[in-house]
């Protein structure tokens, strides 16, 4: 007799995100979703309900040309499924259709935001669909201020709403053209609500979760200064600091770097200058909107670039990449080490070593898919190395940005790139697990002897 196959809830989740992909892929490639009324060619439907669902934003069509309003329609439904989760969104209408949340769905929602107890997780699921809507909601009305008067009400108000949810969601999709938003790029309204959406989209939903309890914690008792941020546990303050660290970095160097450059920010006013450089250091941290072409930057830009599409966003958020405080942790170890310290430690706390072991594993795991990846499409593919590392980091790192590349990639190298954001999408430690045939046993979770290795 044949035993039933059963899924474990990583399995599940990796799963769900493929169907989704898929179906999406399907209707995409119809013509009911082409703007000529013409079937789209597999590979690039599918391509772009990966870029979707995965929120990276890569594209090898130009999304407002390729499809109509339905197309865009399906698009904007994959995108805000990637952002939230697949798991997310399906207790969500299961709680809308009053279904009752079973333990395998709870396991399901744990897992999918690692979370430690399943205490309160529809709660927690609520209040994240609740939240993604509110910010999303002000950021279509910030949008509609400069869409509306330049579109009309129905078409300024769809490209608002449609470009708020690409931007919380990190994706970096638009339907303006192929210019993405090159034509706001002095549009202080459009930039600053795009960097807005796309780190609050990026911080992460756990951080906003302590953030706003705690702000309420502080009006209650009357004492606001100084309480917010003190009760914040490790995670948030490393992801906040993390964040900060990386914004202010980028936006200096990326200023320094280009700022006699004709080809980016050089002919612009001061002001302008520095909006330009903010956007770019924001927008490389997976969310893969563009106020400048990325191929004219310098070689230097380029670097930090390709470093901060790397370290991406926080964990448990609409981010990508290896996380803000994957790094932190590898950067406390690398500092506790030097300082012969027994113990890992931040903000006076010391970080457990399965912490640093998880961190230190999603690196070495993303820089191994990285590696594997640029040394197939250097066969396989007619660019220049520096051209291929950047659209492979893109991809892994979920971002999205181009250099113009994309559309010539080969139907394989496509396919390879479609891993790439599937596995920067779903994380490269799940990714791994959901291959596991076997859950830990006592056999192999016995303690054994302590040896020692020469290291240096």
């Amino acid at each position: 007799m044949m035993r039933k196959k059963t899924f474990n809830a990583t399995q599940t989740i990796v799963l769900g995100f493929f169907i989704v992909i898929l179906i999406g892929a399907v209707i995409l490639s119809l013509p009911v979703s082409s703007s000529k009324g013409t079937f789209t060619p597999f590979i690039d439907s599918l391509f772009t309900a990966v870029t979707s669902v995965c929120v990276t934003g890569l594209t090898v069509v130009t999304v407002a040309e390729q499809f109509n309003l339905f197309g865009h329609i399906i698009i904007l439904i994959l995108i805000q499924l990637g952002g939230l989760g697949v798991v997310c969104c399906g207790v969500g209408v299961l709680m809308l259709l009053h279904k009752k949340i079973d333990m395998k769905n709870r396991l399901l929602i744990q897992t999918s935001y690692n979370l430690s107890s399943m205490d309160g997780l529809t709660h927690f699921v609520l209040w994240v669909i609740k939240l993604t809507f509110i910010i999303e909601g002000i950021g279509m009305l910030l949008y509609a201020i400069v869409f509306v008067p330049e579109y009309g009400v129905a078409q300024g108000l769809w490209y608002s709403l449609f470009h708020s949810v690409s931007a919380f969601c990190n994706a970096g999709i638009d339907i303006l053209g192929p210019n993405s938003l090159c034509d706001y790029r002095e549009n202080w309204i459009v930039n600053l609500t795009s960097c807005f959406l796309i780190i609050s989209g990026g911080i992460g939903f756990v951080v906003w979760w302590e953030f706003i309890e705690n702000l309420k914690k502080a009006v209650k008792i009357k004492k606001i200064r100084g309480q917010i941020l003190k009760r914040l546990s490790v995670h948030a303050k490393l992801a906040i600091t993390m964040t900060v660290i990386l914004i202010i970095v980028g936006t200096v160097l990326i200023f320094a770097f280009e700022y006699t450059n004709p080809a980016t920010i050089g002919n612009l006013k001061m002001e302008d200058k520095l909006l330009s450089s903010f956007f770019e250091s924001v927008t490389t941290r997976t969310a893969g909107f563009l106020t400048i072409p990325q191929e004219n930057f310098r070689d230097s830009s380029y670097i930090i670039i390709v470093i901060l599409m790397f370290i991406g966003g926080s964990p448990l958020g609409t981010a990508g990449g290896v996380k803000t405080t994957s790094m932190a942790m590898i950067f406390l170890a690398i500092r506790s080490e030097i300082k012969g310290w027994r113990d890992t430690t931040g903000f006076n706390r010391r970080i457990a070593g399965e912490n640093i072991r998880a961190g230190l594993s999603i690196f070495i795991l993303a820089l191994s898919f990285l590696g594997t990846a640029i040394m197939v499409l250097t066969i396989i593919e007619d660019l220049p190395l520096k051209e291929i590392v950047f659209e492979c980091v893109s991809a892994m790192g979920t971002v999205g940005l181009g250099r113009g590349n994309t559309a010539s990639f080969t139907d394989a190298g496509k396919i390879i790139l479609c891993c790439l954001m599937f596995a920067g999408r779903i994380g490269p430690i799940t990714l791994m697990m959901a291959f596991r045939r076997k859950r830990a046993t006592e056999e192999n979770m016995r303690e054994n002897a302590t040896a020692h290795i020469i290291v240096g």
